[in-house]
């Protein structure tokens, strides 16, 4: 009997994501969903670490953050079908934090309320077509390039997270100190996996986090404890409820004209990073997965831009700051991801840290950042389709490559990337292999990043 039901789901999974013909299998795609789930599940403690800082409640947060990332996930995942997890932006979850509420001394429910407004934008956009027509303008080689600028991105976060390297006054990062225990953890992590991912072994990925997981848990880190420590006595298993930010955000930036004026800077720049950070990762991770077409189009944009639109106008509703697609889903298609099957598990994964909470948090960062930088090195491989030879065409590509990495920013990679090459074609006649949209991107960047804008300190 069991195997039988066994079968019917296999078949149902089958029919709804199309698992034959992207060349996939249940099994594939759940690891995939590990190895994505595994790699992101720091969103699980930092947002609410973050926004924490706004005045809201921490433990409310965790539930949210789990929440509004499950949701959105599998909202992706029915709708487009591509192997993309959703949780609260990084960066725009410190903006509503530190510029919003703090610096601005707007109440986090108002803010809540501004991320409400950005995601209605965002859905306006997606359904007239506007978002795909602004993917559509990026030069090929800059898809290329955005691809990867987030591998460098990933492999540097993984490099962070490992202590690898470290804040240095006079030249900005060093190296760390190689002989730490968490260190040493982590560079074995990364050799560990990098052998697997030679020899060709199924869910490298995932067996290097375990593996070094569990090493870490017989080696004494720096603090004089495991370095992979789970204090059973003090774990917190049940979930806090989230009903302290659950459908609380307000609009009282509308009550008057100035209040109103006040805000719409800040929600564009919301917008402009949302918007642009969920396109570079949809091309990077869709590049990885094969998902992109000859000419660089991508099928079911409008689906994908629908999904992380309402997603977007969700959060707020939840209680968190702006979700969006995390880049980190490349290690899931690194893995073998290549449907929504993927997201459905990670979506899964999210609902249970609820109550596994402790067991996931005591994965440490030694662990997680081999995945990351084995996952950036395989995004950098596409460098090799960028023709180098062609100056007007490599320039735009390598500051695109770097600026994303060392500003911190997808958008900001793309946006200097985008007034690359605008400058070269129109000082070097061909202005007119630019599209109008093209122009358009490249002057709200221009104006952005030349503090032509009051609301610069908010992006």
């Amino acid at each position: 009997m069991l195997p039988t039901s066994i079968k019917k789901v296999k078949g149902t999974l089958q029919r709804i994501f199309k698992l034959e013909e992207n060349r996939t299998t249940v099994s594939r795609e759940i690891l995939a969903g590990l190895t994505t789930f595994a790699a992101m599940a720091y969103a699980l403690t930092v947002n609410p670490g973050i926004l924490a800082d706004a005045g809201m409640d921490k433990a409310a947060l965790v539930t949210i953050t789990a929440l509004s990332g499950a949701v959105a996930t599998i909202l992706m995942a029915l709708l487009a079908n591509y192997p993309l997890a959703m949780a609260p932006s990084m960066g725009i979850n410190a903006i509503f934090t530190y510029t919003i509420c703090r610096d601005m001394g707007t109440g986090w429910s108002d803010a809540l309320g501004m991320v409400f407004i950005n995601g209605i934008l965002f859905f306006i956009l997606s359904v007239t077509n506007v978002r795909a027509r602004i993917v559509d303008s990026l030069p090929y080689s800059l898809k290329i390039a955005i691809t990867c600028g987030i591998g460098l991105f990933i492999a540097f976060l993984g490099l962070q997270k490992g202590g690898i390297v470290v804040a240095d006054r006079d030249t900005l990062l060093a190296a760390s100190n190689f002989a730490t225990p968490e260190v040493a953890l982590c560079l074995g992590g990364i050799i560990f996996t990098m052998i697997l991912v030679t020899r060709r072994v199924p869910g490298a990925i995932i067996i290097g986090i375990i593996a070094t997981t569990i090493a870490g848990a017989f080696i004494t880190g720096a603090n004089g404890r495991a370095i992979t420590h789970l204090d059973l006595a003090t774990a917190r298993w049940l979930p806090a409820s989230p009903e302290p930010h659950f459908f609380k955000l307000t609009f009282g930036f509308l009550s008057s004209w100035d209040a109103f004026i006040k805000a719409v800077p800040v929600i564009l720049v919301l917008l402009l990073i949302s918007m642009f950070d969920s396109i570079g990762t949809l091309i990077g991770v869709a590049k990885r997965a094969g998902l992109l077409r000859d000419d660089g189009s991508l099928p079911r944009i409008g689906r994908v831009f629908v999904a992380d639109s309402v997603a977007a106008a969700c959060s707020a509703l939840f209680g968190t700051s702006t979700v969006v697609s995390y880049a980190e889903s490349a290690s899931g298609v690194e893995a073998g991801g290549r449907t929504g099957l993927t997201g459905v598990t990670v979506a899964v994964l999210m609902l249970l840290a609820l109550f596994l909470t402790p067991v996931i948090l005591c994965i440490p960062n030694a662990a997680i950042a081999p995945a990351l930088i084995i996952v950036g090195v395989f995004m950098m491989q596409s460098v090799v389709e960028i023709k180098m030879d062609d100056f007007t065409t490599a320039a735009p590509a390598v500051l695109t490559i770097m600026a994303i990495p060392l500003t911190f920013s997808i958008a900001n990679g793309i946006g200097i990337g985008i007034l690359a090459s605008v400058m070269l074609a129109l000082f070097t006649g061909r202005a007119r292999s630019i599209t109008v949209i093209g122009y358009i991107i490249a002057v709200i960047f221009f104006l952005k990043f030349f503090q032509l804008f009051p609301f610069n300190h908010a992006g």
